[in-house]
């Protein structure tokens, strides 16, 4: 192909992803090779694609198209998430602008509706996922509420009610009003919030005889006062009290044993109670008690046989049962009531106060405890094995400080409320009877014949199905299973072959929510794990450590990123600072230093294209082939090793050098021609021309996975041979380790510094790179420099390269690795000025021997650490000690 001046991302994005999808490289069945599997963690059908998705996602491809090229066959199923509330509130929010309430609809015209609107939106984020060139096997693609997926969800609704684990009930709830629905503990964000504590005045019943004889025998206030005080921040309940707590222990109020006081405002009597659960030294000691409207009343109020007195609505406004202020918001009522209180003489004081109150995860609503008849569904016989299979390492968390967290939670589990008062989504398959009774079963049919067996004569007609959908992540906890269609048909042939999952990538913020429930479901329907390792990411922020959100106008358009960056650019930008389970501080300039490098590649293919082999050259540049070779193979090594251990930031860092300096900077510098003016292809030897080609096309495999367009672009150009249509990229072989030649590698990582210091001294000496200058070697160490004059020579621009026994008079020098180097200038030396250079050197060499003696002294380090780590120190301290002493050498002769 001609070669472009600069790589074009968007022209190479459009038409190989185009390429790959045309000839099925994404497309996974069972065959003979071993699986490797990855689902989609499903973003909302409500979705579009922001940062977060983005890293997931690009890690996702990652492992992905790297099995891929490890010859396992990879599978990578996408799909949505129906999401309830988001999504009903997106479709209420459609109604509404169409003049439409959804209170005047029928269920099935508001599916219709939610359905018109799905369609329309609904596929938007994975149509995007694939700018990002995600190799999704697009074909199984599964959306939350797809008839067989709705299906399995019954199933295991069923399956889990026969087992008594799942039961309807009455209990304090969290309520979003909002959304008008419950949710579950994991759906509520606790944040401090700044608050007004009000003193508010009860009256004592039945107590003006005694008030007036303690007058005339007692100073004591506090019992002269025929009322009470009570501080709370809620003053907008007191229509639901119940009773009045104080501390059986607490003497200031004995009196009140007994006694009854009257609610300000609507004069209702409620009972003074006596419990211990009141702390003496908090606000007054006095606790008013609204067991409709917090969880603690509500289990004091069982324990003292109170009456529920509920005063919200579902949107929290009070209702007749208030009395007062009907109809008004519970903040708006808060704000009168005070003013109404204080009208009364019954506010004796307010105070600011800090507390923490909890929002609605969905919608950011503050949460109302609410006492609802729901359906739960027992949590510690399905939270026990979930623990097990990550505490003996089934299943492990990635990074492994997330265990902790999960034993914690797994261990102190509460009953999940898994019905929301929603219409979008899984209805519950409970039916009931004209008697309040009900059953559970899989279809109306089977419901009917469950309930003949309680009453004979009912028909179909005579069932009601219970209005609630089961909560969202009730259904995708068996997304793992359910994609593969495991629940209704547990013993299928993709199932067995897909199941259990490898890898799953995800954010530590639904370890709950989704994680621990698909370990939990997978243990239930087939005693086994849903996946081996789940790789937690961090959280994306910019780069003030702020969370990237539309709020702050913090986030940029993905799609605009790539736009500008190309997705190749953006992949490597999002992955250089992505280290698991931390967060990542995003910077665009991130994704300009992924566009660069892309840029780098295209500019050292377009070298390597200029070239053209002539077999009447003869072979010289063999110590660079081999040793490129060698670094090639050593970086292959820490790759495996960083991807075993899921460090896919350091995997790409090693590869980036590898590419970036090992193969443009050293590499291509070490074997390209000399210039040849006027030619069009210039002339190098056919062994030197074979190997970097093949070189070549094996960094285009290594860098596939984090780069796939660029690679998939140059691995068809004819300098690599000649392609069949599916002989792409995509599906190349990754390269297998072969022989390091350690020697060789150490001894040109020194020649390597030898170049940079001569290079260096020209610089400091404002010489031209073009001035050939001698070269002279003290050599300390086995390094045989002979060997690699021709290097030296080339890279240095060193007319000659000579070994001697001690200082060169009047040279200019320096040390690399343990040996000493001395350049002739044939220009006066400034004494002054080396010896400061020196002086600064040996400031170094003596704060580097300090570190590395310290850890060689600690007791706890030497015991710890691996055997070839303390090696590597020992080295550093024998290398640093060696230069340190040529230093000082110099140091001496310049003072001699």
């Amino acid at each position: 192909m001609s070669i472009a001046k600069t790589y074009s991302p968007a022209q190479a994005e459009e038409k190989w992803y185009s390429y790959w999808l045309q000839h099925n490289f994404f497309r996974s069945v069972p065959d003979e090779r071993e699986p490797y599997t990855i689902v989609i963690p499903p973003p909302n059908v409500t979705g579009v694609l922001h940062m977060g998705h983005m890293l997931n996602n690009t890690i996702q491809d990652v492992l992905i198209r790297r099995a891929r090229m490890k010859g396992k066959n990879a599978c990578w199923v996408p799909g949505t998430d129906h999401a309830s509330i988001a999504t009903e509130a997106k479709v209420v929010a459609m109604l509404k602008e169409r003049g439409i309430s959804k209170k005047d609809l029928t269920r099935s015209e508001f599916l219709t509706y939610a359905l018109e609107w799905k369609d329309k939106y609904g596929g938007i984020i994975l149509e995007q996922l694939k700018k990002l060139g995600a190799s999704c096997d697009w074909e199984r693609t599964k959306f939350t509420m797809d008839e067989d997926m709705s299906e399995s969800v019954i199933d295991y609704f069923v399956h889990l009610h026969k087992k008594g684990w799942i039961y309807r009930g009455v209990r304090m709830v969290n309520w979003d009003p909002q959304s008008k629905t419950a949710v579950s503990d994991e759906e509520v964000n606790r944040k401090e919030v700044n608050q007004k504590l009000y003193y508010i005045k009860y009256e004592v019943a039945g107590d003006e005889e005694r008030v007036a004889d303690e007058e005339r025998t007692s100073h004591n206030a506090q019992r002269s006062q025929s009322y009470l005080t009570i501080a709370t921040t809620r003053p907008e309940t007191i229509m639901a009290d119940a009773a009045i707590c104080i501390n059986p222990n607490d003497e200031r109020y004995t009196h009140l044993h007994g006694k009854k006081v009257f609610i300000p405002l609507i004069n209702r009597e409620i009972p003074v109670i006596l419990d211990n659960y009141v702390t003496m030294d908090f606000g007054t000691g006095c606790l008013k008690v609204t067991p409709a409207h917090d969880l603690n009343d509500y289990e004091l109020g069982q324990r003292h046989k109170l009456p529920v007195i509920d005063i919200l609505n579902d949107d929290a406004t009070l209702n007749e049962k208030a009395q007062i202020l009907v109809g008004e918001d519970r903040f708006a009522a808060r704000k009168k009531i005070a003013v109404l209180l204080e009208e009364a003489g019954a506010l004796e004081k307010t105070e600011d106060y800090t507390s923490q109150i909890g929002f609605s995860e969905r919608t950011n609503a503050v949460i109302e405890p609410r006492l609802s008849m729901q359906w739960f569904c027992k949590m510690p016989e399905l939270a026990k094995p979930a623990l097990e299979y990550v505490l003996n390492g089934d299943v492990k968390l990635i990074p492994e400080k997330f265990i902790n967290t999960y034993r914690h939670w797994m261990e102190n589990v509460r009953d999940w409320n898994i019905s929301r008062q929603l219409w979008w989504g899984q209805q519950i398959p409970a039916y009931y009877l004209p008697n309040g009774e009900f059953v559970v079963a899989k279809t109306k049919e089977e419901a009917l014949a469950e309930a003949h067996k309680i009453d004979a004569s009912l028909t179909i007609e005579n069932l009601t199905q219970d209005e609630d959908v089961l909560d969202t992540w009730f259904s995708s906890g068996l997304w793992p299973m359910s994609v593969f269609d495991g629940v209704r048909n547990p013993d299928n042939a993709e199932i067995n072959y897909y199941y259990p999952t490898n890898d799953l990538v995800t954010a530590p913020e639904i370890l709950f929510f989704w994680v621990a429930r698909m370990i939990m479901a997978g243990h239930e329907l087939r005693g086994q794990k849903p996946f081996t390792n789940v790789y937690l990411t961090g959280i994306v922020r910019d780069k003030l450590g702020r969370k990237m959100s539309k709020s702050l106008g913090n986030s940029p358009d993905p799609l605009e990123l790539i736009e500008k960056y190309g997705a190749d650019g953006v992949r490597v930008g999002m992955l250089l600072c992505s280290p698991a389970g931390n967060d990542l501080m995003f910077d665009e300039s991130y994704c300009e230093q992924g566009r660069n490098f892309a840029n780098k590649i295209w500019n050292a293919f377009k070298l390597v294209k200029g070239w053209e082999a002539d077999d009447s050259i003869a072979p010289n540049n063999q110590v660079a082939i081999e040793w490129f070779g060698s670094r090639f193979n050593q970086a292959l090594v820490d790759i495996e090793s960083d991807f075993k251990q899921y460090r896919l930031s350091e995997a790409l860092m090693t590869t980036y050098k590898l590419v970036w300096d090992d193969f443009c900077a050293w590499y291509l510098e070490m074997v390209k021609p000399v210039y040849q003016q006027g030619v069009e292809k210039q002339k190098i030897d056919r062994e030197t021309y074979n190997a970097t080609v093949s070189y070549f096309q094996d960094i285009l495999k290594v860098l596939h996975p984090y780069m796939p367009f660029i690679t998939e672009e140059l691995w068809h150009d004819e300098l690599f041979g000649t392609r069949t249509p599916l002989d792409c990229c995509i599906v190349a072989q990754l390269p297998v380790i072969g022989q390091i030649n350690t020697r060789l590698v150490a001894d040109i990582e020194v020649v390597q510094q030898v170049i940079a210091q001569v290079r260096n001294t020209r610089n400091g000496n404002k010489l031209s790179p073009k001035d050939a200058l001698p070269l002279a070697i003290k050599a300390n160490s086995a390094i045989n420099y002979k060997e690699y004059e021709g290097v030296i020579k080339q890279l240095g621009n060193i007319t000659e390269l000579s070994l001697v026994d001690g200082a060169v008079n009047g040279a200019n020098s320096f040390v690399a690795g343990t040996d000493e180097f001395f350049i002739s200038l044939n220009i006066e030396i400034d004494a002054v000025a080396e010896r400061e250079r020196l002086e600064k050197e040996q400031d170094y060499l003596i704060g580097f021997l300090r570190s590395v003696n310290a850890k060689l002294q600690n007791e706890r380090f030497m015991a710890n650490a691996k055997p070839e780590i303390i090696e590597n120190e020992l080295k550093k301290k024998a290398d640093a000690e060696a230069r340190l002493k040529i230093v000082e050498d110099n140091l001496r002769g310049l003072a001699g």
